[in-house]
């Protein structure tokens, strides 16, 4: 705990000399982190500042002919095509509209809603759906892009606001072809993706799920049920001290509970949890990574890691009673991780700075 109080107070401190107004906040035990407006303020400005920075860009095209080889970023995805990849873009504009939600007043709203409302338009839309129709484009962006665009969605859909009735509207038609390859997609997966990077399967199933329930999708929503049931319900002593790889930002053991508590009840879910993670398993997840060089914009991946680690042990703690001693632990290593991490979202480094602090809003907000 002293370790823990520590960290937060370093923290703070951290941001209160950088910024002169603290950015985070904790309670007395630093059991619970809050984002103040100074902190989603400074977070808005960075994928303001990326939204229409078109280079360095990670388009992961695959070309079929000489004239779609050499289209810009811009010219493939009007819509999303700053911040590096298309889904960074897509979740720097989720993150914008929770922050706005959040914090209406923020000195950023006018930029925030001038900004979206260039990008997320009918127009703009129709061609990001155009570019899914291609030969070799239904399976882009399969399922962390996906994800990210439905929780956009799920975002706005629950927001009583003009502007995000209007994107919203604009965005559904993609929103809809994201669901119907990933409806034709469930049955055939015979295998989950257990990577720590974007095809991770059951980060994606965990967005697809919120996004389900949110909308009333009810269709979608069983056929994501009974997927993660497929893939993950025999699952057992998890192998988890192998992570992390050195490019993770998921981590594969957490992530798969995560979407499990969600599809199983509360008793199922820790019976499960029970044979799938051993303690000694558990105590290895709760060792921070070792990020030896945040330009390097695969070593820098594992600041996020700190984030989803953070979130995942948040919600599997608030499922198991408080009898048990892992309750505890995991909300002591949730935030741990969150404030090893929060210190260098805005590192300087493009690497870190195109996509993190969407990463850190999911945890702190979720």
């Amino acid at each position: 705990m002293r370790k823990t109080c520590f960290a937060s107070l370093l923290l703070l401190c951290f941001f209160a000399h950088a910024q002169q107004q603290p950015l985070f906040t904790a309670n007395k035990d630093s059991s619970v982190f809050a984002l103040t407006e100074a902190g989603a303020s400074h977070l808005a400005s960075l994928p303001l500042k990326c939204f229409g920075q078109e280079y360095p860009n990670k388009t992961s095209h695959t070309s079929a002919s000489d004239s779609d080889h050499v289209l810009t970023p811009k010219q493939l995805h009007p819509a999303f095509y700053g911040c590096f990849d298309w889904h960074s873009c897509v979740h720097g504009h989720w993150m914008l509209v929770r922050l706005l939600k959040t914090f209406p007043q923020l000195p950023e709203a006018k930029k925030i809603r001038d900004a979206i409302s260039t990008n997320i338009t009918a127009n703009n839309i129709a061609q990001e759906i155009k570019y899914f129709d291609g030969k070799l484009s239904k399976n882009w962006e399969r399922t962390y892009g996906w994800a990210w665009l439905l929780k956009l969605q799920a975002e706005l859909v629950t927001w009583n606001d003009a502007d995000a009735r209007q994107w919203s509207h604009a965005l559904q038609p993609l929103c809809d072809t994201v669901i119907k390859l990933w409806m034709n997609y469930l049955p055939k997966q015979t295998y989950p993706n257990r990577t720590g990077v974007h095809p991770n399967t059951a980060f994606g199933l965990v967005l697809a799920l919120d996004y389900a329930r949110t909308a009333k999708n009810t269709l979608f929503e069983q056929a994501i049920v009974q997927s993660a049931k497929q893939l993950y319900l025999k699952d057992e002593n998890a192998p988890a001290n192998w992570e992390p790889d050195g490019t993770d930002f998921l981590s594969p053991s957490l992530e798969e509970a995560d979407l499990m508590r969600r599809v199983l009840t509360k008793e199922d879910f820790i019976q499960w949890f029970n044979r799938y993670l051993s303690t000694a398993s558990l105590q290895h997840l709760m060792q921070l990574p070792v990020v030896s060089d945040r330009n390097d914009f695969q070593i820098v991946h594992l600041d996020g890691l700190c984030f989803s680690r953070s979130w995942c042990m948040k919600g599997i703690a608030a499922l198991l009673p408080a009898t048990d001693k892992r309750k505890k632990l995991l909300q002591q290593s949730a935030i741990r991780h969150l404030s090893a991490s929060l210190p260098h979202v805005a590192s300087g480094g493009y690497g870190g700075e195109h996509w993190l602090a969407s990463f850190a809003v999911y945890a702190l907000t979720n």
